[in-house]
């Protein structure tokens, strides 16, 4: 597919919303990890022991993510990494659904349980797609604009374009 003008410009923007997301997701989570580790526990998806784990290093990687996104390095890789993320939100969103779970999602911070009226499983579904498309773009489409790697498929060093 040939790449047409404005891919770049897509590609900017598509970089910073799910970087920040990445970004905002993890830093409002880094600094509790028993409010992180009690929101993966409330999917009651891994065995005890590991909710702890993933509560801890989650952050780390969303705020990893978002950076390498924001500035532009390594934008493929990340962006990959960020989709198989997205997936894993959307199958545990999905599961806890589906299992009649009433939890908060904990993307954003917090996480737990919450009153059966409270859930708002569709709308985190539908955004967490919403950023899966966004890495799908950045995996074909990893060049763009204002980027400390301007050739993502060129690792000869970093430049700005």
């Amino acid at each position: 597919m040939k790449q047409q003008p404005w891919f770049p410009w897509v590609s900017l923007v598509a970089r910073l919303v799910l970087g920040g997301v990445m970004l905002v997701a993890g830093a409002l989570k880094v600094t509790d990890p028993e409010v992180a580790a009690q929101a993966v526990r409330a999917y009651e998806l891994l065995p005890s022991g590991f909710d702890s784990i993933v509560g801890l290093v989650l952050p780390f990687l969303e705020i990893a993510i978002g950076l390498l996104l924001i500035v532009g390095y390594g934008v493929r890789p990340a962006a990959a990494v960020a989709g198989v993320f997205m997936l894993v939100f959307i199958a545990a969103v999905s599961s806890a659904w589906a299992r009649g779970l009433a939890i908060d999602c904990g993307c954003f911070g917090g996480g737990g349980q919450v009153a059966p009226g409270q859930t708002k499983y569709l709308q985190e579904i539908l955004r967490d797609v919403g950023l899966l498309v966004l890495a799908g773009w950045l995996w074909f489409s990893p060049r763009s604009k204002f980027a400390l790697e301007s050739d993502p498929h060129v690792s000869t060093g970093v430049t700005a374009s």
